[in-house]
C-alpha cells in the first residue's frame, strides 16, 4: 500500500500565516515608535545645571574616592559647586533644573555637600557627621581648589560661610525646580529627608525630585508618592518593564512619576526614543533627563560640540557642568 502523501500545502499556509502576522507585529511597532512619522516640536531641550554652576574637571581616571578639587581646569568663572550664589547663578543663566548634593549633619539637618568627607574641599577634616551645620557653615569651601597642581589656590578664603543647609535652598528658591541627591544609602537618611519635605505644599513637591541610593530613595518614595524618584532599582524596574512592553506604546507603572537619567549611549535602544519616549514618560509624571556617554562621574553635554549629539526631537532635559555656556546656546 502507498505511503499517505504529506499535507505540505496546509503547513505552509500556516508559515505564511505566521510570517504575515509577524509582518504586522513588525509594522505595527515601527510605526508607532518612529520618530520619523512624529509631528514636528518647536519645544526645545530643557536644561538641568548639575551643582548649579560649578568648577570642571577632567573625568580621566576618576574613582569614587577622587578629590577632583584638585584637578580642576582654569577657573572660567567665580562660583563654587553646591552654593547658593551657585545656583542663583544657574537659574540666571537659563537652567530649568538644579541639581545639588546633601549629607546628613550630627545635629540632623541636611548640608549641601558633594563629599562624604570634608577634606577635599575644605580646611577641616572628618565626614560632615561630625560636625553640625552650624560648624559646616564656618568652613571654607573652597580651600582645596586647584588647577595647577597645588601651585596655587584660587578660591582659598572665597569660600568661607558659603556651605548651605537644605532648608536655606529650600528657603532662597520657593518655586524653582530642584533635583536632590542623597549621596549616601542610609534609610535613616531617606526618613530625615522625607519629614522635611513633608512640610511643603502639593505645588511645591511637584517642583521637587530625589535620586541616589536605593534605600534612602525607596523611603522617600513610600513616605512622599507625589514626589519624583530615581535609585539603580528604580531606573531597572522601569526601563526593563519598558523593553518588554513599549513597542505597543504603553509606559509602564513602574515608570509613573520617577526621575529617569538615560546614557546616550544606552537612549537609542529605548522604544519611540527620543520623542515618543519622551511624551510617554511624561505622560505617567516622569522626567527624563539626557546624560553624556554613560553617565559616568557626572559627564554632560558642556561644549557647543557636544551639543550636536543631542536628538532634534528631544524635549526633555540635557544634562551640562556648564549651564553658563550651554542654556544660552540651547534657548537662541
Amino acid at each position: 500500500m502507498a505511503p499517505m502523501p504529506v499535507k505540505r500545502p496546509r503547513l505552509r499556509k500556516k508559515r505564511y500565516a505566521l510570517a504575515a502576522v509577524l509582518g504586522l507585529l513588525a509594522g505595527f511597532a515601527y510605526l508607532n515608535n518612529t520618530s520619523l512619522l512624529a509631528a514636528p516640536s518647536d519645544q526645545r531641550p530643557r536644561v538641568l545645571a548639575h551643582r548649579g554652576l560649578a568648577q570642571t574637571f577632567s573625568t580621566e581616571g576618576v574613582e569614587n574616592d577622587t578629590c577632583t578639587a584638585e584637578r580642576i581646569a582654569p577657573p572660567p568663572h567665580g562660583y563654587l559647586e553646591n552654593t547658593i550664589p551657585s545656583m542663583r547663578a544657574a537659574f540666571d543663566a537659563g537652567a530649568d533644573l538644579v541639581e545639588l548634593d546633601v549629607h546628613i549633619t550630627r545635629d540632623g539637618q541636611f548640608a549641601v555637600f558633594h563629599d562624604w568627607e570634608v577634606d577635599c574641599r575644605t580646611e577641616a577634616t572628618g565626614t560632615t557627621r561630625d560636625f553640625t551645620m552650624a560648624e559646616l557653615r564656618g568652613l571654607d569651601v573652597g580651600y582645596g581648589y586647584t588647577a595647577d597642581g597645588g601651585r596655587t589656590f584660587p578660591f582659598r578664603g572665597k569660600g568661607e560661610g558659603l556651605m548651605p543647609s537644605l532648608d536655606e535652598v529650600l528657603a532662597e528658591f520657593p518655586h524653582e525646580p530642584l533635583l536632590i541627591h542623597v549621596k549616601s544609602d542610609d534609610p535613616a537618611e531617606g526618613e530625615a529627608l522625607a519629614r522635611r519635605l513633608s512640610a511643603l505644599d502639593p505645588p511645591r513637591l511637584a517642583e521637587i525630585a530625589v535620586y541616589g541610593g536605593d534605600a534612602p530613595v525607596r523611603v522617600v518614595r513610600e513616605r512622599l508618592p507625589r514626589v519624583r524618584t530615581m535609585s539603580k532599582a528604580i531606573m531597572k524596574d522601569c526601563l526593563l518593564s519598558y523593553e518588554a512592553v513599549g513597542w505597543t506604546g504603553a509606559a509602564p507603572g513602574a515608570c509613573a512619576n520617577t526621575e529617569l537619567h538615560v546614557p546616550e549611549g544606552y537612549a537609542p535602544w529605548l522604544w519611540g526614543w527620543p520623542s515618543k519616549f519622551t511624551e510617554r514618560m511624561e505622560s505617567v509624571g516622569s522626567r527624563v533627563v539626557l546624560v553624556a556617554g554613560s553617565g559616568g562621574f557626572s559627564e554632560g553635554f558642556d561644549t557647543p560640540e557636544s551639543l550636536r549629539r543631542v536628538p532634534e526631537e528631544f524635549t526633555g532635559y540635557v544634562w551640562t557642568n556648564r549651564a553658563e555656556v550651554v542654556a544660552p546656546l540651547i534657548r537662541r
